[in-house]
């Protein structure tokens, strides 16, 4: 090849083929070079994929993906493979809408055998997908690439176990950098460490193995070294964790060295049973920046606007009011899971080092830890994303309400998250938390009333409380002399008086609901807007007073509208016998929303103030409440109008 872009001439994975080490290297540092240009432009997850470039190209050298199946961990480090499987060209459109999927997406391209945005679950699948060959014959070789951080992931540990077990071909490729968004914490990753600096089982062996060779008898010489070494790796290494599982371990190995990975993927290809190749890779390799702050760019946002950037997120208001709290109750502590500074708790960990858990990829544990603390006389806050606290279901369930025990649940990117797109929706939790007995659940509509409602769940509620909130600005700032204040219980308000129609409006999306009564009160309709604040315990007071006075009701919420707000206020009017009042459901349809900013979103799900007042009008033009007018043009078809009734 001439000296031209080898990625220019790389159509997909077959291309690489033909290609020499030196035009590898060259296409890694290319690849790279694409990275840095693209991604700070449009924003993106940044140095786990500047890290894994190489990996990905002797994966894809070594393997014939799509035949072969390669499965990457979480996605936010397989940038790489999507460049190299055919979609370099639509990488500027990533995480934006109608354009490429920020994880590995079935729908995208045969390359993503197996699609995910949560961590620890490639071991798994990859493990289903060798059996599965197995069942039918077949001879593909199948990989699992997972991340040191998304080991710490429980069923990671469930998935190892199983795989040595069954003693089936598997290749799990650890993709090690020391990090998964935070720095990686735990037992498992303090041995990982001892790997990567104390490789002298591995290097022993293979030096003797080579020494025997040249001896007469070399091969019964080996066999039995073999059996000599099985003994000596506790001497040696303390312990060699994926050994004792029944894998084959191969490592550590530079993963920034194409001809060591190349070297170590051939080989083990050709290992009968399971294997583990442990790969030492850099986060934000070759991006200064991303190589001396990792954790900061591990994703890159997109740019915002000025105006926007002047208000603080819900996460800075949450972060900040913790602080404040746990200066004046020593019993207060924190614990995420593996999210210290998406969750706004950085300043907690740096101020109340002793009372800060980071437990790693484990919501599970997580949730039943706090349940532990809780019993202990502590008041555990667990801050948690709204679509990660899903895997601790059972947790909450079992551990948390059956028994009754205050600890609070901070929902972080609860409702519709942007561009991490479904993966990461925070559609589910009302759904999946309103049904479980003794758990109380809030949503603050700005900065101010999160602050008192993380006062009040941990001083005014003797049980479980959850607290949602979005992955968005506040409306307005939190005054510096704001005061405390712990709420009524159960209690809404009422915001603004209204005849037509009584508009009851769940957290972030109450500033949404009082412009779209503005804007409806310009054109005759009367609108009553309340802040329901409670989902659970629901102020059936301010329900019946809506509704008597009203005569309809619309609800609005960012979640989904299967089991979300708007059921729990048709279950209260049912509670309340007033059956026949007319209902209207604003919310998220029941579907899959893709990834898109949020603001897009919400226009999408008919959420934004526009969405809305077209929706109030069509309703009260159809439920004949006060047939004020006739539009120029139609509603808007779709499924989120399709609420009154169902």
């Amino acid at each position: 090849m001439s000296e031209s872009s080898i990625l220019d001439q790389i159509q997909g994975p077959q291309d690489l083929n033909s290609l020499s080490s030196r035009e590898l290297r060259r296409l890694a540092e290319e690849i790279r070079a694409e990275i840095i240009e693209v991604i700070p432009r449009i924003g993106g997850h940044f140095g786990p994929n500047l890290g894994a470039v190489e990996l990905a190209v002797a994966l894809h050298t070594v393997f014939d993906s799509p035949r072969d199946k390669i499965i990457w961990d979480v996605g936010h480090q397989a940038y790489p493979h999507k460049i190299l499987t055919g979609r370099r060209g639509r990488m500027p459109t990533i995480r934006q809408k109608g354009g490429l999927a920020p994880f590995c997406s079935r729908e995208e391209s045969e390359h993503d055998i197996f699609g995910a945005g949560h961590g620890g679950t490639s071991i798994s699948a990859a493990l289903g997908l060798a059996i599965a060959r197995d069942l039918r014959g077949g001879q593909e070789h199948i990989v699992a690439v997972i991340g040191d951080g998304s080991l710490t992931a429980g069923m990671a540990f469930e998935a190892l176990d199983h795989a040595g077990d069954l003693k089936t071909r598997l290749i799990v490729v650890v993709n090690d950098n020391g990090m998964s968004i935070s720095p990686s914490v735990g037992a498992l990753a303090n041995y990982l460490t001892q790997l990567r600096v104390d490789p002298h089982y591995r290097r022993f062996k293979e030096n003797l193995e080579k020494l025997l060779q040249l001896t007469p008898l070399g091969e019964l010489m080996i066999d039995t070294a073999d059996r000599f070494l099985s003994s000596m790796k506790q001497f040696v290494m303390q312990d060699v964790f994926f050994e004792n599982l029944g894998f084959t371990y191969l490592g550590p190995v530079d993963g920034h060295d194409l001809e060591a990975l190349l070297a170590t993927l051939r080989f083990a290809a050709t290992v009968k049973g399971p294997v583990v190749v442990h790969a030492l890779t850099e986060k934000g390799k070759g991006y200064r920046p991303a190589e001396e702050h990792p954790e900061k760019l591990h994703a890159i946002k997109p740019p915002v606007p000025s105006a926007a950037q002047d208000l603080p997120t819900y996460t800075d208001v949450f972060g900040r009011a913790i602080v404040e709290l746990a200066r004046e109750n020593e019993d207060i502590v924190a614990i995420t899971a593996a999210m210290s500074d998406g969750t706004g708790l950085n300043d907690f960990a740096m101020e109340f080092p002793n009372r800060f858990f980071d437990v790693g990829i484990a919501e599970q544990h997580a949730v039943t830890f706090a349940a532990g603390l809780a019993v202990g006389g502590k008041r555990p806050v667990a801050a948690i994303y709204s679509t990660f606290l899903q895997r601790a279901f059972d947790q909450i369930a079992h551990d948390v309400c059956l028994q009754n025990l205050p600890v609070v649940l901070c929902l972080d990117r609860a409702g519709l998250v942007g561009n991490d797109g479904p993966t990461h929706q925070g559609l589910y939790d009302l759904a999946y938390l309103r049904c479980l007995p003794n758990m109380t659940i809030m949503a603050p509509q700005n900065g101010l009333e999160l602050r008192w409602m993380l006062k009040t769940a941990l001083e005014g509620v003797p049980g479980p409380v959850a607290i949602r909130y979005p992955r968005d600005r506040v409306p307005e700032e939190v005054p510096e002399d704001a005061q405390w204040q712990i709420l009524p219980v159960g209690r809404g308000e009422l915001l603004r008086e209204g005849r037509d129609v009584g508009l009851l409006a769940l957290g972030a999306l109450v500033t949404t609901a009082l412009r779209a009564a503005e804007r409806l009160a310009q054109e005759g309709i009367s609108v009553a807007v309340a802040n329901a604040r409670f989902v659970k315990p629901l102020d059936h007071e301010l329900l019946a007073q809506l509704a008597r006075e009203c005569g309809a009701l619309v609800t609005l919420e960012d979640h989904g509208r299967v089991g979300g707000f708007g059921a729990a206020v048709l279950e209260g009017l049912s509670d309340l016998g007033l059956t026949g009042v007319p209902v209207l459901r604003l919310g998220v349809p029941d579907c899959l929303i893709y990834h898109a900013s949020r603001a897009e979103q919400l226009v999408e799900c008919g959420l934004d103030v526009e969405g809305v007042t077209t929706q109030i009008r069509a309703f009260l033009r159809t439920e004949g409440q006060k047939p004020l007018w006739e539009p120029e043009q139609p509603a808007p078809a779709g499924p989120h109008l399709r609420v009154v009734g169902q």
